[in-house]
């Protein structure tokens, strides 16, 4: 049997729905989802193996406007180096809107040399779909894709005809993980980002954008799993909010992250969190790299 295999890009800009997508094509929550943008800090790939294809999705932090926080430029590199190598590249909007933003990730988009999917996402919340086609050509005259798909990620649509062209763009060759692999991430780094995701779900607008998370134990033992969860804030104030009134809020994430955790690791989980203030973390590139947020690759 001739197998296949090759990387697939997801970008855009943030909160069109990139992690969704990614979350509904492998049929398993593994990158982290928000209301709130640039949920995603990371590079997240997801492998996706179906009979004699595998592709590795490249999931990525939305590509934002420049800030001054180096946080935020290590987000953008790491998106826009996720764009090459790779065998396509799946490039996501939101409905009938494309804005500057998302003029700007074309730009990065077009420079690559693979094929490029434009992806219109939440089409199921259109209220009149009659408009999506005008939208479509009007764009597609003067922006160069291959194909296009519109798409609800969170609804499953259409999301078959999409695995299907890119299915076809995958080079002849062996698997590069293991059939039931799902991600080349290790069990700590999708803790962290759990714990992270109740951050940011429970939380105002401003505290989770300088909270990150880092695991200081990570125990297995028989059927149970000793976690020690270390959550950095900026401010005291930060901290204050974070925790809550006699502890209420931490209690709250540490609950709803184990229901997660257990999920995730078929195991019971015991899960300790602390939070302390690592003042302007988040515009240190030495406390960046400490906290992984520079790509090795």
């Amino acid at each position: 049997m001739t197998t296949r295999f090759g990387f697939v890009a997801i970008v855009g800009r943030p909160n069109v729905g990139k992690s969704t997508l990614l979350n509904h094509i492998l049929g398993f929550k593994l990158s982290i989802t928000s209301r709130k943008p640039q949920t995603t800090r990371h590079r997240v790939l997801g492998i996706w193996t179906e009979n004699e294809c595998q592709i590795a999705f490249v999931d990525t932090p939305g590509m934002h406007t420049d800030q001054p926080k180096a946080m935020n430029r290590v987000m953008n590199q790491t998106a826009e180096q996720a764009l090459s190598g790779v065998d396509a590249v799946v490039m996501l909007t939101d409905g009938k809107i494309w804005n500057e933003l998302d003029q700007r990730v074309y730009e990065k988009v077009r420079r690559s040399d693979a094929p490029k999917y434009w992806v219109i996402n939440k089409v199921d919340k259109l209220n009149n779909k009659n408009e999506l086609l005008p939208h479509i050509q009007n764009t597609v005259e003067t922006h160069r894709f291959d194909e296009v798909f519109p798409v609800s990620a969170l609804k499953n649509l259409n999301l078959e005809p999409l695995l299907g062209a890119l299915k076809l763009q995958m080079p002849d060759g062996p698997f590069m993980y293991e059939e039931d692999q799902i991600t080349d991430r290790s069990e700590r780094f999708l803790t962290a980002e759990i714990v992270r995701e109740q951050i940011m779900r429970q939380l105002g607008d401003e505290v989770p954008y300088e909270t990150t998370v880092e695991i200081e134990s990570f125990e297995h033992s028989g059927d149970r799993v000793g976690i020690h969860a270390l959550i950095s804030v900026e401010r005291d104030g930060q901290k204050a909010i974070l925790v809550g009134e006699g502890g209420t809020r931490l209690k709250q994430i540490g609950i709803e992250a184990r229901k997660r955790l257990e999920n995730l690791l078929d195991a019971h989980v015991a899960l300790k969190l602390w939070v302390k203030v690592r003042a302007s973390w988040s515009n240190d590139e030495r406390a960046l790299k400490s906290l992984g947020y520079f790509e090795s690759d």
